[in-house]
């Protein structure tokens, strides 16, 4: 674990950083696949950088609203610091909203700007485990694995490695559904690369020990997770039964 770079006598923490970086990476990421894709990169960089700022300023106005009493005799706390504080709920809400509306006002088709936006998304995500392994606030079940990591005086399942490595098996999939000779349905990688992400945190998820549990010990990012994987396989089914070499057959 590291939560701090030290820098002389400047201690960093290390989460904002990462996620600093996740932010870079998720644009330029957007950025190569409007390439990849042959799609217009301005409008669709612009889509993706849209929904980070907005995301960003979204779960910071939902996490001071929902703690107003912390602030009201401190509005200056509101906008400093900003290394801490956020709702995940309430940025990923403003993100889709502002997302949603930018791509009505520049009239984005809706599956390619899925397609470009996912690979995006999903690094973002792996950045996010990053900064929960190197911060250390998450952590994973007992084990007696060699892979194991020491926390807190005993060994737990690195169960952010895992959610990386998921990460990039989606981003994989994402590659190898955008090769020409695959670019025949819209919609088709970012569905697949959704399908292949969900279900592979479906899985990982059972190794976290401090997961966010609801109402009768539902964890809710399996539960997440496996709302997602079922929307993106009947979405994959359908896409494939309206391909035109399954109109051909018939």
């Amino acid at each position: 674990m590291l939560p701090f770079l030290n820098l002389g006598p400047l201690g960093l923490p290390t989460a904002p950083l990462v996620y600093i970086l996740g932010v870079w990476l998720a644009l330029y990421v957007v950025d190569r696949a409007t390439r990849r894709l042959v799609l217009d990169p301005e409008h669709y960089y612009g889509l993706a950088t849209v929904a980070l700022l907005s995301g960003f300023i979204g779960a910071r106005l939902a996490f001071v609203l929902l703690r107003w009493s912390s602030f009201d005799d401190n509005l200056l706390g509101i906008v400093w610091p900003l290394t801490s504080g956020y709702n995940a709920v309430g940025g990923i809400i403003i993100a889709i909203a502002a997302a949603f509306f930018y791509a009505r006002w520049r009239r984005l088709p809706l599956w390619p700007a899925l397609d470009v936006l996912a690979p995006g998304l999903i690094v973002f995500l792996i950045t996010v485990s990053l900064a929960d392994l190197l911060g250390g606030p998450g952590y994973g079940t007992l084990t007696d694995l060699p892979w194991g990591l020491t926390q807190y005086g005993v060994r737990r399942h690195p169960v952010q490695v895992y959610e990386i490595m998921v990460g990039l098996l989606a981003l994989g999939v994402w590659w190898w559904a955008t090769m020409p000779r695959y670019r025949d349905m819209a919609g088709r990688p970012a569905l697949l690369a959704l399908a292949v992400y969900a279900g592979g945190r479906l899985f990982v998820e059972a190794y976290r020990d401090n997961a966010w549990l609801a109402l009768d010990g539902i964890r809710v990012v399996q539960a997440i997770s496996l709302a997602a994987l079922l929307v993106a396989l009947v979405l994959l089914a359908r896409k494939s039964l309206r391909s035109p070499a399954v109109q051909a057959g018939e």
